[in-house]
Formats: C-alpha cells, structure tokens, sequence
C-alpha cells in the first residue's frame, strides 16, 4: 500500500473470522456479491477472480476461494433478496459486498433512501453471523462522475460509508482511491475499459490494482 493510498484503504476493524479461518482450516471460503463489478462485464477477469489468486499466492497452504456471485445491473435492493442462497447458505468466512454504483449509474430505477435502507438491512442480518464483512463503494470513472452524476456518487459514498460506520464494518474505499489516483495524474481513461462505450466499467489495469489493493488493506486490518 503505497503512501499516497495507505490512508485511504486501511481498514479500520479486524476481521477476526477471516483471520481464525486462515489459521484453522485448510479451505477458507470467501463470497462476494454486487453488481458487474463483481460479475464481470466484457473480456476483463473481474476482482474476486484476481482476489482468490493473489490470496492462494499468499498463503500456499490453504485453499482459498472467493465464491463470485454478482450480477450485472443489481443494486443492493436486489442483492438482499438473494442473500439466503448467495451468501449466508454459503457460510463464508468474509463477505464482500459491493454496492451504490447502479444506484448512481441508474438513478431513475433506484431510490438511494431505498438502497441504503436495504444496506443497513442487509448488514444487520449479517451481524449476528460468524463472518465478517467488508462494504466495498463505486468506482470512479466517468459514468459515475460525470457532471451530472458526481454530487450523486459522493452522497452515495458517504451515506455508505455512515451505514458501514454504524454497523462496525469496514469501507473499501475504491472511490477515493481511483479518485487519488486520477488527482495523481493517472489518466481517467485508463481507468476505464476501452471497450466499454457507456464508460462505466473499470480497465484491465484498474481491475487488477483494485483486488492487489483489496489484499493489502485486508493483510493489514487491525488484530482483534
């Protein structure tokens, strides 16, 4: 993590069920839902993929896998009502949940006091069971912050951040963080994938520095 991000993605919470799993057990299972940040979208290998290899090469011993169970164009609205099958039933040490993107991307299907209500939900449901989770925010790239959609996308991200902070779970900032590195003078467009007309989705590069990133706040989380 270097300087200039450090402040932006370290976590504020430990994760105690990922850190026992990963002593205890021999496979250490991991879920992530959300949107087609999660899925995927085009030729690009979505995070979870580059997550689960980046943590096999970590820890040698352990059969890691980051079960992907997103779906392109949902909301966390939607997302809730699959948590039984997708989630919980899968009885992951971490989950990550991706959220506010289509809520910004898609703002005439999606009230944000109806996915933030479906966020706070959602995390009270998982707070009484034996695995952390990790809320992870919208990407910045131009279809999200374009003139009309940037006041939109920082309530988004603060009102995620304010429901993450009150359940005691923690915020990976991918916002901030794709922000920091455009102010340091990296190219919006190569954070987007060039094959995306909407402009919407992340490149290959950013892809890939997201889940790398993802890895190092969660090695470096606090020790319960």
């Amino acid at each position: 993590m270097s300087e200039t991000t450090n402040d932006l993605v370290r976590f504020k919470y430990p994760l105690p069920h990922l850190a026992k799993s990963l002593k205890s057990r021999r496979k250490v299972k991991i879920v992530a839902i959300g949107s087609s940040s999660t899925a995927g979208e085009g030729k690009i290998l979505p995070y979870p993929g580059r997550l689960e290899m980046v943590l096999r090469s970590r820890f040698h011993d352990r059969m890691i896998d980051v079960v992907n169970r997103g779906v392109s164009g949902q909301e966390a609205t939607d997302e809730l009502s699959r948590f039984d099958p997708d989630v919980i039933d899968e009885a992951p040490a971490l989950v990550i949940w991706q959220v506010g993107t289509n809520a910004v991307f898609r703002n005439q299907d999606y009230n944000p006091d109806d996915v933030i209500a479906s966020i706070v939900t959602g995390l009270e449901r998982l707070s009484s069971l034996p695995m952390d989770v990790v809320l992870m925010d919208l990407q910045y790239t131009t279809a999200i912050v374009g003139t009309d959609k940037l006041k939109l996308s920082e309530q988004m991200v603060a009102r995620i951040a304010d429901a993450a902070g009150k359940a005691n779970v923690n915020v990976f900032r991918r916002f901030a963080l794709m922000r920091r590195w455009v102010d340091d003078c990296i190219p919006i467009e190569n954070l987007i994938d060039p094959a995306d007309g909407s402009q919407l989705h992340m490149s290959d590069w950013c892809t890939g520095c997201i889940a790398q990133v993802l890895d190092i706040a969660m090695a470096s989380a606090p020790v319960a």
